[in-house]
This record gives C-alpha cells, structure tokens and sequence, in this order.
C-alpha cells in the first residue's frame, strides 16, 4: 500500500496553527463517482477501532476495506456488490446499533439496494445483499442513524420509473426507516400518509426536481439539516435536470418526523411547493444556463450552523465566464443574508472546529491537491492551508466519527467519466 506522508503548505493568512495533514492512498485503479453529495463514504468504530471506508471500482462495482489503527494498516479491497456500470450507483455507509456495517446504493432511477456485513463490527465475511422494495426508483441515498438508533435513508425518486406518465422532471424526496439495524424497512409515504416527504408536482417553470446538497446531522440534538436546490425543464419543456434554481434550507427531526423553517415554525410531515417558498427559500437565483451548459447553482452545498444560526455554504457560475462564485448564506434570525466569499474554486465538504468556526474543504477543477479554509459565524473567510495530493480529487467526505489519521475521505477523479475507465486513486487523510 502506497503512503504519500505530505507536510501541509500554509497558505497566505492561514493561521500558525494550521493542521499537518497526512494522505493516505487507501486503493488505486478506482472509477470516477457521480459528482453529487452522499451522506459519509466511512466511519470509525470505536469498539473494533477501525475506520471501514467504501467506494466505488471498475464498472461501478462496491468495495470496502478496513484501516486498523492499531496496526496502522489497510485490509485489501473487498469486493461487496456489482454496480451496474452506473457511476451514480456509489455506495454510502452506515453502522447500526448491533454493530453491523451496512453500504447503501440507490441504483439510479430503479432500485434502493443495500448490502450487510456478515458480523458486526467487521467487515469479514460474506456479506449479504437485497434489494429494499419500499425504495423503488430511488437514487442518491443518504443514510444516517437517529438518536434512538433508527436508520434513515433519504432519497429521491424517479416517479416516471414506476407509473411511466408523470413528467420526466418530476423526481421528488423520499425516505426509508429501519427500527430492526436495517434487517425491515417502511417508507416515509407508509409512515406518514403523505406521497412525499419534500417535493412538489405543478410547478410554471416545471423545477419539480429536488436535489440535496447535502444533509447533516447535529450530534448534540440529532437534528438532521438540509440544504437542497430545484431542477427541471424550465417553464417551456420536461426535460431532466436542464436547469437549476434557488438555495433552500430545512431542518427534520427523526423523532416526530416533522420539518421545520429556519424561524422553527412546524411544516408537518411534508415539504411542498407552497412551503419550500414562503418559508425556506435561502436564495433566490436567475433561471439560467451559464456558458450555454453549466447549471447553476450547482447541484453540492454544505449546511452547517453557529450559536444557533444556520447557514448554507453554495455556489453558482458567472453567466460570462463559467467561474464558480462561492456564496455563504446565514440566517440571522429574522431573514438570510447572502455574501459572496470566494470565486475559483469546488466548495466539497465541511468540518465543525468549533463553536463559531467551520474548516472547508475545496478544490480547483482539473488540478490536484485540497485546499483548506476557514468559515466563521457562516461569514468570516480565511485561507487556511492545502493538503497535496498526486492527483486530481473530485469528491471529500468527512468521515462519521472520524479517528485521525482517517479524517476525510477523498475520491480522485479518474481521466475519464466512463465507468469502466477506473484510474483515479481513494485518498484518506488526517492529522
């Protein structure tokens, strides 16, 4: 196994006290991810101290593999399903109470699919594989546990898969719950009576798409936060994903299964279309196509909060130059207030440091390492440091209850979008 061991280049500004950051490659030859936002790649589990990461290979193919931190050493990749050779179809992961490891792929537009470790606390063994029929044409799962233990996985559907005549642009939020450690699932239309959980069918410009940037949990409350963007046609044609509009922000609580604002007035068991804009709109953008093709804003946000004021960190194009144009919107407890903080660069993924302060994780398209900064009260933007990679990364996680010296999980991108063209490189790293 290859260890790329890099010092940390402080950048203009950044503090002394920057973090050193170590970069692992965990496994070479893999294929290039979907570029959309997962819940974690990996966690660490403290009674096997180990951290277990999953990926996606050649054909879309799901492996896992395990960092003993004992032994300061890598198991090799272990085959665990076959992903259709559909880069959509990469998996996320969740541990349940019982210990048991569970790797989650929405099978783009037709299936939610989840595999089971053989043991808990391991992934050994032969590992089991369903398909869950309450996630039907489901894709972009995003998994994560309730304080009560509780196994969530949101994820939207493709409606036109299962009655083939609603719109093609028509794709709203679901979820599945599991109270047995995943073994039995019901989803969020069997639990609350309601055809979805955030979306809407009869939109003018026809954006009746939701796509989730990125959905968090605070560990302290187990309230889960979302930040999510609008695509569709536009208002002359039902066309998928053609364009994107607008920034929102809600809040879900797994014990009551009930939504909420910014300002917390109670939406109820379901977002609609009247809700999402008179109660959760964070941004209002232009209906556009930057450069001719760029959709805009981009389908990655990250959410996060400060002294009880939440803010979602986006980005959009400039209309003329195809620049990303990197916004911070904060709620300030009346309304929210959007500044623009940076420009150049793919705002990945983010880090609490402290009460006030968050750590971004970013990348430049087309060139290696990960840059590093520091968000504060959702607003204050400072240059921290860089963390040097051989190669070009396209997607960074967090890992869940991370343990250094695996801290992040890092997708490099490979040369090609094909599937079967898997020569990008799983990077994990930390102090």
């Amino acid at each position: 196994m290859t260890v790329f061991a890099t010092m940390v280049t402080l950048a203009p500004g950044a503090e002394a006290a920057a973090p050193e950051f170590d970069v692992m490659t965990a496994a070479s030859g893999v294929a290039s991810r979907s570029d959309r936002r997962p819940v974690a790649g990996g966690v660490y589990d403290r009674r096997a101290d180990s951290t277990f990461i999953s990926w996606s290979g050649k054909d879309a193919d799901t492996y896992v593999q395990a960092y003993d931190h004992r032994r300061k050493a890598w198991s090799a990749p272990k085959f665990i399903a076959v992903g259709e050779s559909d880069s959509h179809n990469y998996p996320t992961m969740v541990q349940a109470d019982d210990g048991h490891v569970l790797v989650v792929r929405g099978m783009h537009n037709t299936a939610t699919v989840i595999s089971r470790s053989a043991r808990p606390h391991s992934i050994d063994g032969d590992w089991t594989t369903v398909e869950v029929p309450q996630g039907k044409a489901a894709s972009y799962p995003m998994p994560f546990k309730a304080a009560d233990g509780s196994l969530f996985v949101f994820y939207r559907e493709t409606t036109r898969d299962i009655d083939k005549v609603t719109p093609s642009d028509t794709r709203p939020m679901k979820y599945l719950v599991s109270k047995d450690n995943g073994l039995t699932w019901k989803n969020s239309v069997e639990l609350t009576g309601q055809p979805f959980a955030i979306g809407s069918t009869a939109r003018a410009d026809n954006l009746n798409e939701i796509y989730i940037g990125q959905l968090r949990q605070d560990p302290l409350t187990g309230l889960v936060h979302i930040s999510y963007t609008l695509a569709g046609g536009g208002p002359t044609q039902h066309v998928h994903d053609f364009y994107h509009r607008n920034i929102y922000y809600a809040v879900f609580n797994p014990a009551n299964l009930h939504f909420y604002s910014a300002a917390w007035r109670d939406l109820g068991t379901q977002i609609d279309d009247a809700d999402q804009e008179t109660y959760l709109k964070v941004a209002d953008t232009p209906l556009e196509r930057p450069m001719g093709t760029l959709k805009s804003p981009d389908y990655i946000q990250q959410v996060g909060g400060a002294f009880g004021r939440p803010f979602v960190l986006w980005f959009s194009y400039d209309n003329t130059t195809g620049t990303t144009l990197n916004q911070a919107s904060v709620w300030n407890g009346r309304a929210w207030e959007t500044k623009q903080v940076f420009s150049g660069i793919r705002t990945r993924e983010i880090e609490r440091v402290n009460l006030a302060t968050w750590r971004v994780y970013a990348t430049r398209d087309g060139q290696p390492n990960i840059e590093t900064y520091l968000l504060t009260f959702g607003k204050d933007w400072r240059a921290e440091s860089v963390i040097t990679t051989p190669k070009p990364v396209q997607r960074i996680e967090v890992i869940g209850d991370f343990r250094d010296p695996a801290r992040i999980l890092a997708s490099g991108a490979s040369s090609a979008r094909e599937v079967s063209v898997a020569d990008g490189d799983i990077y994990v790293a930390g102090r």
